[in-house]
């Protein structure tokens, strides 16, 4: 008696229905499974932020209560009003849109034409030269505080918004990234508009720039970011008031008997508001700047 048996692409179908059929009755998360663990991070570290945007709508007497309130009792807007009604804040507030403004635009001109010398040009020492200017990023600034304000000083800048502006019109970091992003984009681009007859100026500005985006919104962001929230600086070198910044002028409301608390946390979350809303819009790029820049080169 003979037994037949199956063809083996017939058996081989037949045990691959279950597995498929396994797959299809497995539960599909609607997200990603990292986002279980960072949903509680990202929580976690707006804990602060949603405590100061809370904090400003308390009274100075919910703020100083032992133990602290959680939340208000009632919307309080005196710390609002309070740092609204200061005739000096608008001025406070220009000052540092200013110097944000022009710091932005400059390391942005000027990062991206140091960075792309040290990314496509070879000259004499440029390996040296990238070295030392690299090696100042590990300099803290407390070490050349003085010196940069005895710089200011000979130039007649102190207390003026130039000596913001100017120790930061061109930082290492910015042309250090932009370098890298420089590095990451293929040469054939720029060397067929070179046959073409282009400049380096003109690579730059209609091939490379375009191209270039994500790497200078991130130049940009973090830009604007330390210098809209730099105090120590503006503390040494801005003495009248006229010239404080926004973080210099918010010292004011903490006095030395008495401090507005409320004040103080609407003021801060005033100037939070901008800085997120550059994050936001630039999220997407800043993002796809990090991953896109290696360490090569």
């Amino acid at each position: 008696m003979t037994t037949v048996s199956a063809p083996p692409d017939a058996a081989q179908a037949a045990s691959s229905v279950p597995r498929h059929d396994a797959q299809r009755r497995r539960p599909q998360l609607p997200f990603s499974p990292w986002h279980l663990l960072l949903a509680p991070m990202a929580l976690l570290f707006a804990v602060p932020l949603i405590w100061l945007a809370l904090s400003s709508v308390m009274s100075n007497a919910e703020i100083n209560r032992f133990p602290p309130a959680l939340w208000p009792s009632h919307l309080d807007l005196s710390g609002y009003r309070y740092v609204l009604g200061n005739a000096m804040f608008p001025r406070w507030f220009a000052n540092s849109f200013l110097v944000s403004l022009v710091t932005v635009t400059a390391n942005l001109v000027f990062g991206t034409l140091g960075g792309y010398a040290f990314a496509r040009m070879r000259f004499a020492g440029s390996r040296l030269l990238l070295g030392l200017m690299l090696a100042t990023m590990a300099i803290p600034f407390q070490l050349t505080m003085i010196p940069t304000f005895l710089v200011m000083k000979q130039l007649g800048l102190i207390d003026t918004l130039g000596a913001l502006i100017v120790p930061s019109l061109v930082t290492p970091f910015s042309v250090f990234l932009l370098r890298q992003f420089f590095l990451s984009l293929p040469r054939e681009l720029e060397e067929a508009a070179w046959i073409d007859g282009c400049s380096r100026l003109h690579v730059l500005w209609r091939i490379v720039l375009p191209l270039s985006r994500p790497a200078l919104s991130t130049v940009a962001v973090l830009t604007f970011l330390s210098t809209w929230n730099d105090l120590t600086w503006p503390l040494i070198a801005i003495n009248h008031d006229t010239q404080y910044t926004l973080q210099l002028g918010l010292t004011t409301f903490q006095g030395q008997h008495h401090t507005q608390w409320a004040a103080v946390m609407a003021g801060n979350v005033i100037t939070v508001v901008p800085v997120l809303l550059a994050f936001l819009g630039a999220q997407k790029a800043f993002i796809q700047s990090i991953t896109s820049t290696g360490l090569k080169g």
